[in-house]
This record gives C-alpha cells, sequence and structure tokens, in this order.
C-alpha cells in the first residue's frame, strides 16, 4: 500500500502506513453529480493494494482503492474517483473553526438527527431547474461506532434516484413518461476534531454498490480525523 501525502504537509505523517497485502460541514460540491457510469467492466478487489492518504495540515486520513485517480479543482478538499466507472467517487470536507465549534459529534444530535441533515445537504446539491425532474430520497441506515482511535464516527447511507420526463414540454401527461436517470448510493462517515466536523463521503451507482459493498464499507471503516 502505498502512501499519499497532502503537498501542503509540512510536518511527518500521522500514522505510519503499513502495508495491506488482503484485502455538515462546508458546503459539499456537487461536481459528481456532472459523471455518468459508462459502459464498462466493474472493476474488482479494490482494496487488494490500497493506497492511504494523509493529510498532517488539516488532520485526517482514509485509504482508497489504489487504481483511483485525484481530481484536482473539485470544490472539495480532496476528490478522488474512479477511472473507468465516473460515477464513483469520494471526497472529504470540513467545517471552519472560525464559523462553527465542534465539540463532539453529539453536537449533531443522534446519528437518525444526522442522517437527516446529511440527506437534507444531498438534496439541496442536487437540486435541479430543470423541468420535469423529480428526486426520490431514502435514509437506509445510521449508525455510530468508536473506532480503534478511541474516537466517535457516524455512518449514514442513503439512497437517491433522478427522474426525468422524456417530454417535460408536452401539454398531455401521458406525453410526459418519466425515466430513471440515475440510481445512486450516498455513504457518509462522520468526526469531530479541532473544532471541525469532518465528512467523507462516497458516490457510487447502486448496482456497483451491490458488487464492491465490502471493499466500499473498508474506505469508510479507514476514516480517521487527527489532533493537529
Amino acid at each position: 500500500m502505498e502512501t499519499l501525502l497532502s503537498p501542503r504537509s509540512l510536518s511527518p505523517p500521522l500514522t505510519k502506513p503499513t502495508s495491506n497485502p488482503s484485502t455538515l460541514c462546508r458546503p459539499i460540491s456537487s461536481q459528481s453529480a456532472k459523471f455518468t457510469k459508462p459502459e464498462s467492466p466493474v472493476p474488482q478487489n479494490l482494496l487488494t493494494n490500497a493506497k492511504q492518504y494523509i493529510d498532517t495540515f488539516d488532520g485526517y486520513s482514509f485509504k482508497y482503492p489504489q487504481n483511483w485517480i485525484q481530481v484536482r479543482g473539485a470544490d472539495a478538499d480532496i476528490f478522488f474517483r474512479d477511472p473507468i466507472v465516473l460515477d464513483e467517487n469520494l471526497s472529504v470536507e470540513f467545517s471552519s473553526p472560525s464559523s462553527s465549534k465542534y465539540k463532539s459529534l453529539e453536537d449533531l444530535g443522534s446519528p437518525e438527527e444526522a442522517g437527516k441533515k446529511v440527506l437534507r445537504q444531498y438534496l439541496t446539491e442536487f437540486m435541479s431547474t430543470r423541468l420535469g425532474v423529480k428526486r426520490e430520497s431514502n435514509i437506509l441506515t445510521t449508525s455510530s461506532r468508536v473506532a480503534d482511535d478511541g474516537k466517535l464516527y457516524y455512518q449514514v447511507e442513503v439512497n437517491i434516484k433522478s427522474y426525468a420526463n422524456n417530454n417535460e414540454l408536452a401539454v398531455m401527461p401521458q406525453d410526459r413518461v418519466a425515466r430513471l436517470e440515475w440510481d445512486r448510493r450516498y455513504l457518509a462517515v462522520l468526526g469531530v476534531e479541532n473544532n471541525r466536523l469532518y465528512s467523507l463521503r462516497l458516490q457510487t451507482p447502486e448496482k456497483v454498490f451491490q458488487e464492491e459493498e465490502k471493499d466500499l464499507r473498508r474506505v469508510m471503516d479507514s476514516f480517521r480525523v487527527e489532533k493537529i
């Protein structure tokens, strides 16, 4: 497993990377909504040779699939995506301590309350001005866990489907047929440190999630926030 350090990092890594042979903050960009899934095979065994990203400047780290590439210029602190399935990506965002001071995740309420806030944020980001567009959303699971660093993390999973009319300008309702544009699973991990709320967000097409669930959950479980 390779370790990729943030170019802003001026100090040694927070944790020493080890090999892995087996295997609501500032607004988060809707950049990923621009991607569409091509007709390409789904990559398998994402974390067989995982890489680790460590940002010692901002205080977080996570593992990600070795074949994913960093996208610069995205409206996120860091953004990676699958080079084949373009609709599959992850990003990290965090709040500014000058505008909000989080002491713990309990500031968000329970995991269920945090899940509602996460879903509202997604729906706000994906709000469309196109005629005939409808979004269906569901919170699938919310949970909390204490990781091996002794810190509390919330995890939220939601499903969002987007429908669009094939002829939104048609006068007669029977001429406006809704079709499925995309069906995605969104997974978020929340943590608090340095008076900031950190959020790692994973996006993947629902069909791809069914095939890669184990590896994607490992990405989620690898997210850590660190004191800076």
